[in-house]
């Protein structure tokens, strides 16, 4: 069985994740502590127990997604055998599920990828003043009639409105101007939209707006870039598998203001023979995507020691 490992996105944070796993095994705790150790705070405090508001915060939410991640792959490591190289054909994450992914993969150290999510976070939050962007989730459209409506909402006023996300069959999400995205909302239920409403966020992630923290990344990056990773990476904005460093740090620029193709994504895995998805993290978000768009494939969560052990048991001792 070909399986892939995927690494969530932000709004998969809770309060109380990882926990289990710092209290469990060495390999998590290290983790944990690398993370704490790079931002010079107790990011894994909140993780344990909030207060909610905070964690859910970009510049929190984001590295901390990334350590629970982390923490569950270095305990299969560490404690059941997994080698990602021999035991997994690609790697792949939801937009800041990407770092998680290259860290998994080699391609960054803990510290590096904190860092750097720490600022992607900050620097996503400030490129946009706050109610002056909005995101919209668009369900029950395919994505070219989803385009179509965020496209006409923005040539009405030059605004901007883009899909950010193209997640899976009938669900995809626009980005852009508030005002530009609430006439997209209506565009979708002219086109005959299951539903079409905004989403609770705070500010609009994907699209020509992130400017300003795409270049900020563009710099950092540049000054930290990526090591070839041992396993491939789907990336997010060419829906297919990269290894050479300088395309990865190319497309983690310019995935900050462009689409999240996941479902492409996904569906390319499967065309390279993956049958098994292994979502690696907090949250289940990712595993009720895939089997909508890759049905028939295995999926599967590890993201607390109950999941690990039931994982791990299905292959001996390697996954």
């Amino acid at each position: 069985m070909t399986t892939a490992f995927i690494f969530p996105g932000q709004g998969s944070q809770t309060v109380g994740m990882g926990k289990a796993l710092f209290e469990n095994f060495q390999a998590a705790r290290a983790v944990f502590e690398a993370t704490d150790d790079a931002l010079s705070e107790k990011l894994s405090s909140l993780m344990f127990a909030g207060p909610e508001a905070e964690l859910m915060l970009t510049r929190n939410a984001q590295p901390a997604l990334m350590t629970v991640s982390i923490a569950a792959l270095k305990v299969l490591e560490s404690e059941y055998g997994l080698d990602l190289s021999r035991d997994v054909a690609f790697v792949a994450g939801h937009s800041l599920g990407e770092y998680s992914a290259l860290c998994a993969a080699g391609a960054f150290a803990i510290a590096d990828t904190a860092r750097l999510l720490r600022l992607r976070g900050d620097t996503m939050q400030k490129a946009v003043a706050p109610g002056e962007g909005a995101m919209a989730a668009l369900l029950g459209l395919d994505a070219e009639a989803a385009a179509e409506a965020a496209s006409e909402a923005a040539a009405d006023t030059g605004q901007v409105c883009e899909v950010a996300n193209d997640n899976a069959p009938g669900q995809v999400v626009v980005s852009g101007a508030k005002a530009a995205v609430e006439r997209a909302v209506e565009n979708a239920k002219r086109k005959g939209a299951r539903r079409a409403m905004l989403l609770p966020v705070s500010a609009p992630f994907h699209c020509a707006l992130m400017q300003p923290a795409a270049d900020a990344m563009r710099t950092a990056l540049e000054e930290h870039p990526p090591h070839a990773p041992r396993t491939p990476l789907v990336a997010n904005m060419e829906a297919r598998a990269l290894t050479d460093p300088d395309a990865i740090r190319d497309s983690l620029v310019r995935q900050v203001t462009g689409t999240v193709r996941w479902r492409e994504s996904v569906e390319h895995m499967t065309s390279q023979g993956v049958t098994k998805f292994v979502e690696v993290g907090a949250g289940k978000v990712l595993s009720g995507l895939v089997k909508r768009i890759a049905e028939g494939a295995v999926v599967v969560n590890v993201g607390a020691p109950s999941d690990i052990e039931a994982f791990s048991a299905t292959k001996g001792k390697a996954p």
